[in-house]
């Protein structure tokens, strides 16, 4: 029976994906403690989630000219650590639970990352996941030791690239290939261990991988491609894929269109879970969850979204007026995530240029987008409606405050859905593909 797949959306930051998050009085600060990351793996496990992996980004906020100050004396999202370390601290405090991280297949090497990751999966006993990213901030990139980011479409011809080798490398070692016999002096079966000899446009990689097989088989492989050619990538790849859509009827019109991509490439559309992000905001009564959203909606600064908005569109929020429409040429211009700036475009079409406003208002960048708000009912049917249209396979949960929102759910939302038959009453499985119900790959040496 097809079920609800549960995601928690974390951050190795001084904030949730909700930039203001850190100002709501129920936050926890130790932010830089590994008990902060470990407790939220635990009420998420509590829960009976199957994932939860961390967003990343190679740079701090800062507006066109590296004015960075506004980022720091506000706590726009100015802290950002290395994910893959903030995630132990959760695989140890845990069991079942999929953990995952963001790696940008722009400023790493494949073989760097194959290994990371298969080590990961190892070090959780099969629970580890790979978000892939192809970075598209020119912050990032300068960081990284490049002038800007490399156009959108190229970005993902390397990223094509990147996951032959990585999966080429996965897939060389058989199942069966360790031996490990103290007696007969014998540690593995080398005809079981094949070099991939990768040569490419833009990479190349030879081989032998030094990481024998997996739990998994290999890591799941989480992709979040928004723009035409990002669903491409994520047909191909992607074994969860995140997406963010708050109109439910344009969701279900991609969703169809994801899954027949996905048949068309000649994969099975069921092993690929797309999970939409939301904002649940729940209350034991329709009028305490209201409260809540009301005290959530002043605690973002109209910085915090001209912020994020240059951060996500390659593009200075901050040097233009806020209510002075964009010319046809600095929209052109605008060369990061495509998914904001062509709602924008679509909600405005035919009636006049938007303004710096109508991006805050329409994307809600800065903000809590989008937030579902009500009683476990309230957001059960919405997510059963979600569900069962199909406008998604699951749901990836962001917070506006951590972790009292996590907490809210898991006690309030997961029994209702349990309730009504939507979501598992415990893990499968003890791995994660056991747990969302994917099969675990075939290993391919020659």
């Amino acid at each position: 029976m097809r079920q609800i797949v549960l995601v928690g959306f974390l951050q190795a930051q001084n904030c949730s994906n909700f930039a203001g998050s850190w100002r709501h009085p129920e936050s926890r600060l130790d932010f830089l403690d590994p008990e902060f990351y470990a407790n939220i793996a635990r009420t998420l496990e509590a829960g009976k989630f199957q994932l939860c992996f961390f967003d990343d980004r190679l740079g701090m906020p800062e507006f066109h000219g590296g004015r960075f100050a506004e980022a720091i004396e506000n706590g726009i999202r100015c802290v950002k650590m290395d994910p893959i370390a903030c995630l132990m601290p959760m695989a140890m405090a845990t069991s079942r639970i999929g953990i995952g991280s963001t790696y940008s297949v722009t400023y790493y090497q494949p073989y760097h990352v194959a290994r990371l990751f298969a080590t990961l999966d190892h070090m959780t006993r099969g629970r580890a996941a790979w978000n892939v990213v192809t970075s598209m901030n020119d912050i990032e990139a300068m960081n990284m030791g490049a002038e800007g980011a490399p156009p959108h479409d190229s970005r993902y011809d390397r990223a094509d690239e990147f996951l032959e080798i990585v999966h080429g490398h996965w897939n060389t070692w058989a199942d069966d290939a360790l031996i490990v016999d103290r007696e007969a002096r014998r540690f593995a079966d080398a005809s079981k261990v094949q070099r991939i000899d990768y040569k490419g446009e833009h990479f190349s990689s030879r081989g032998p991988f030094t990481v024998p097989r997996t739990p998994q088989g290999h890591p799941v492989v989480i992709q979040a491609g928004q723009s035409g050619r990002g669903r491409k990538f994520a047909s191909r790849w992607g074994e969860v894929v995140f997406t963010s859509n708050p109109v439910r009827e344009d969701a279900a019109k991609a969703y169809a269109e994801m899954k027949a991509e996905t048949a068309r490439l000649g994969r099975n559309p069921d092993h690929m879970k797309i999970a939409t992000l939301c904002h649940p905001v729940v209350g034991k009564t329709k009028a305490e969850a209201e409260d809540k959203r009301a005290f959530i909606e002043t605690l973002p600064l109209e910085v915090d979204s001209l912020m994020l908005l240059s951060e996500n569109n390659n593009y200075d929020f901050g040097s233009k007026p806020i209510d002075e429409p964009f010319t046809q040429a600095e929209i052109d211009s605008m060369s990061g995530t495509q998914g904001g700036k062509d709602r924008v475009l679509k909600t405005l079409a035919g009636k006049r240029m938007p303004t710096p406003r109508d991006f805050i208002e329409i994307t809600r960048r800065g903000k809590l987008p989008h937030p579902w708000v009500g009683t476990p009912k309230d957001i059960a049917d919405i997510m059963e409606e979600w569900f069962t249209t199909p406008a998604c396979d699951g749901f990836v949960v962001g917070a506006p405050c951590v972790p009292g929102s996590y907490e809210d759910f898991v006690r309030l939302v997961v029994p209702e859905l349990q309730r009504r038959g939507l979501f598992h009453m415990d893990y499968g499985g003890a791995t994660l593909r056991e747990n969302l119900r994917l099969p675990r790959p075939a290993s391919t040496p020659r």
